[in-house]
């Protein structure tokens, strides 16, 4: 069931940790960011959207994990955008020896068989300059950074005033860093949120990946949040964070990784 929270924009929230598709409006069809993520959920997205009038024209994925990179048939075959970073970071993966493998043991096991798997990660990369999606439609900012993931991307949905904040600002979860390629992932995820803070000013929504969308007054207090759980594996702290789920299995994991490239 699509979820209208501006203008021409859509949420489409999955059980599987609450994860949000985005549908933007344009004027000949939809763009469909971060699809996800069982085949049900993804035939329903379709069929919601042929309920609107609106075929898809355009797909985008923020960053290059599985549950970001996902796709259906009844979608079509329309572009599927990606930063440049995260495009050639996916391609890398999936292509390597053992990939398949690798998928399999990190899908959860209740979501076996649901996923669809076939159309995953056929990313299109975008030149490293281009500032907005290349679509008919309304005009949608990238901020590519590499907090979480290798070339992570934010998307302001200028005119509506979204913020599509990728896997960040999520009020389910806390940070979780990109140990595989960064060499300093708490700092890039600290450059991150200075460069979202920085878009306070310019929306009024704010979609984290995971968890509940906000408004433009609950923004510093994720950001809040982010910065003071990052401060706390920095100084390599015990797990103090108000988020539940899993976090304090990721926490211990984190401090571990950290602890091994001392």
């Amino acid at each position: 069931m699509l979820r209208q929270i501006a203008e021409r924009v859509h949420v489409h929230q999955s059980s599987f940790m609450q994860s949000n598709a985005l549908i933007v409006q344009g004027s000949g069809g939809a763009l469909v960011i971060d699809a996800g993520i069982t085949t049900d959920e993804l035939t329903c997205l379709a069929g919601d959207l042929r309920e609107l009038g609106q075929p898809v024209v355009a797909g985008f994925s923020t960053h290059p994990h599985w549950d970001h990179m996902l796709w259906h048939p009844e979608l079509g075959d329309a572009p599927r955008y990606a930063g440049n970073r995260c495009a050639t970071t996916a391609r890398e993966r999936l292509s390597a020896p053992g990939a398949k493998e690798r998928l399999a043991s990190v899908i959860p096991p209740d979501l076996s068989g649901q996923v669809p798997l076939d159309l995953l990660g056929q990313l299109t990369a975008l030149p490293p300059d281009t500032t907005h999606v290349p679509w008919e439609g309304p005009a949608i900012r990238i901020l590519e950074h590499n907090a979480h993931a290798p070339g992570h991307t934010a998307l302001v949905i200028e005119d509506a005033r979204v913020l599509v904040a990728g896997d960040m600002l999520s009020d389910i979860l806390i940070p979780i860093l990109d140990f595989g390629s960064s060499s300093d992932p708490i700092q890039d995820y600290l450059d991150a949120l200075e460069l979202l803070e920085g878009e306070s000013g310019n929306i009024d929504v704010v979609v984290p990946g995971h968890g509940s969308p906000a408004g433009a007054d609950q923004v510093a207090a994720r950001i809040g949040l982010d910065r003071a759980y990052l401060r706390t594996l920095r100084d390599g702290g015990a797990f103090d964070d108000p988020r539940g789920g899993p976090s304090p299995d990721i926490h211990d994991r984190q401090l571990a990784q950290l602890a091994g490239r001392k």
